[in-house]
């Protein structure tokens, strides 16, 4: 999950979860990828597009658009661009004249950047979500599916009987034990039977542990609480299990599909079969061992991997490797809903490689079904600010 994903987790029409804070289609066709050996966009290669002009940006898009760009220049100028193609200094025209741009705002994109395609520029994009579901904020009958904040003893360390040699990058997460030894964290079975119980680190309690359990996929979500109030949650940090797909493991025990007897290859598909079928259900959800902590937010939306709010059809999470964070995106798709200017303001752990997009639609039913039914493929131009693309190609 990004840091929403942090969150991070995209829902999917074959749908599902492969990251923390996303829904993905585990059992679509793969996307369309660069060479593995591509590690950035720099790698993957650049040309140029067609003219921002040409792209013919709607006004209500690109206002919104501007809106997110805004957001996300403070980070376009204090971060390092792991993608290689652009310096913090790059953006700071843009930037400055963003903050009071006064002219139509389609006529900003046209004035401070140019298009560039990554690699081929064939894009894929999947969809996700913040869904609400029913809880409250004191435990009672019907509402029952704890809500945790992130775990005072959830730690990083080196296991003692890892060699020095092996100690490379980031220690594990895990906690110690009774004894001083460092162990793994308590995976999903362990804390649906009780491993957290009297730690005082449930937020709330939900209702339906099967939306719940979705919920954590996608890394943030409102609660609507039995007082009539919303109390909004996003991803805390996560039990350092690894994540497994409940839709991959459907696929290959032939349970989706359209044949006599299977479900639907979509979320609602899923969770049909996981409440028809309780005690599988169970089971099936327990192989993904991963669990999800949260934190209370407050603001007008759920928080991406820039820690600013995302945004109805603005935000796109990303690989930031491969797109900057905070550029703005154009997406020419087979699903003409997701076409348009996007802003890349997330990401997320199945979010990978280039031209690899998870689109962002909100709350409410209609962003489920857009969400739940996103797989895209067409062509994607990121925006760069102009003089970027000859400047890349005479180094």
């Amino acid at each position: 999950m990004s840091a929403l994903a942090k969150s991070a987790i995209a829902l999917c029409s074959l749908a599902l979860l492969a990251a923390c804070g996303r829904i993905i289609p585990e059992s679509t066709p793969t996307a369309p990828a660069d060479p593995a050996s591509f590690t950035s966009a720099l790698m993957a290669g650049v040309t140029s597009g067609p003219s921002v002009a040409g792209l013919r940006i709607g006004s209500e898009d690109a206002r919104a658009g501007l809106r997110s760009f805004v957001e996300s220049c403070p980070s376009l100028l204090r971060r390092d661009d792991a993608t290689g193609l652009t310096r913090q200094e790059d953006w700071r025209a843009a930037c400055d004249a963003a903050r009071s741009y006064g002219g139509a705002p389609e006529s900003f994109f046209e004035t401070y950047f140019e298009t560039a395609r990554i690699g081929s520029g064939e894009a894929f994009a999947t969809g996700y979500f913040e869904p609400e579901i029913r809880g409250c904020r004191t435990r009672k009958p019907g509402c029952e599916v704890p809500v945790y904040a992130l775990p005072d003893d959830l730690t990083r360390a080196w296991p003692a009987d890892m060699p020095e040699s092996e100690r490379t990058g980031r220690p594990p997460l895990g906690r110690f034990d009774d004894e001083g030894n460092f162990v793994r964290y308590y995976d999903r079975t362990q804390i649906e039977e009780g491993a957290l119980e009297g730690s005082r680190l449930e937020l709330a309690w939900a209702a339906d542990p099967v939306e719940m359990f979705f919920l954590q996929i996608q890394g943030s979500g409102r609660l609507a609480l039995d007082d009539g109030t919303v109390m909004r949650i996003g991803y805390a940090g996560q039990n350092g299990h690894g994540y497994t797909g409940i839709g991959g493991v459907m696929r290959e025990r032939g349970l989706l599909g359209d044949g006599p007897g299977q479900y639907a290859g979509s979320m609602q598909g899923i969770m049909q079969y996981i409440r028809e079928n309780p005690e599988e259900g169970r089971d099936l959800m327990r192989l993904n061992k991963s669990w999800i902590f949260f934190t209370e937010l407050t603001g007008d939306g759920p928080l991406g991997s820039l820690g600013i709010p995302v945004r109805r059809e603005s935000s796109v999470a990303v690989d930031p490797k491969f797109v900057p964070y905070g550029a703005p995106v154009w997406l020419d798709l087979d699903r003409d809903v997701a076409d348009g200017l996007w802003i890349a303001q997330d990401t997320g752990g199945a979010i990978k490689g280039a031209n690899r997009f998870d689109t962002f639609w909100g709350a409410g039913e209609d962003a489920r079904t857009i969400a739940g039914g996103m797989s895209g493929r067409g062509t994607a131009y990121i925006l760069l600010p102009k003089g970027t693309v000859d400047r890349l190609n005479s180094q």
